[in-house]
């Protein structure tokens, strides 16, 4: 099946615009942004991604009620990840207490399988929280991006990492001072992270990116 491009992406996306797709009109997401200060542009056929940010990264969002009703997310994951674009493909999974216990499949599959970048959330709220960091970050230049540790250091994203509990602004500094990328740090294994950060902050980001199903596969 072709993806019709958007009209509004024959241009890059305004800084402090982000391009949505019509679904999420009525949203609380849409309105924590509206809140935020973040201005919205909808366009009806945005294609598989649901938001268009200004530094070139578009998100699709897979919701709670996607993990649960059954595989029916992984064929558009597929199809987001095949599209031809430009923009970085970022991932937001909503990582709840009814959803938990499918998160490690479904980081296995986006992470390992697809190769894209997965954020987990806790629902809407958080998800206009991390967005808004992206679009009101002082650069304007992707920052999930793989790049050199020295240019890593964009305030978006050290805000990110310092999310992660037991990271605070020292060990974020570092963390992104020796991972050249936020996908390399989400797939980091505790042993890689423990000279950084010290053992029990190791197990603590490694468990935030890797929660355990209720299996314990």
């Amino acid at each position: 099946m072709e993806i019709k491009a958007p009209s509004l992406l024959n241009a890059v996306p305004p800084y402090g615009h982000v391009i949505t797709s019509e679904k999420w009109r009525t949203s609380s997401l849409i309105q924590s942004l509206k809140g935020g200060g973040v201005k919205i542009l909808f366009e009806k056929e945005l294609g598989v991604a649901d938001f268009h940010l200004p530094n070139r990264s578009c998100i699709l969002y897979v919701s709670e009620c996607d993990i649960i009703a059954g595989n029916s997310y992984k064929r558009k994951l597929v199809r987001y990840r095949n599209t031809s674009s430009s923009f970085q493909e970022l991932v937001l999974v909503e990582n709840t207490r009814l959803s938990e216990q499918y998160f490690s499949a479904v980081q296995k599959f986006v992470v390992f399988d697809l190769g894209l970048t997965l954020l987990p959330v806790s629902g809407q709220t958080e998800a206009s929280q991390l967005i808004s960091q992206i679009v009101h970050g002082e650069g304007r230049e992707n920052p999930f991006r793989r790049r050199s540790s020295s240019r890593l250091l964009d305030p978006q994203v050290l805000a990110l990492v310092q999310r992660v509990p037991g990271v605070g602004r020292v060990k974020a500094l570092a963390l992104l001072q020796h991972f050249s990328s936020i996908h390399q740090l989400c797939n980091a294994a505790p042993q890689e992270l423990e000279p950084i950060v010290g053992q029990a902050a190791a197990q603590q980001i490694h468990s935030f990116f890797h929660k355990p199903t209720a299996a314990g596969t």
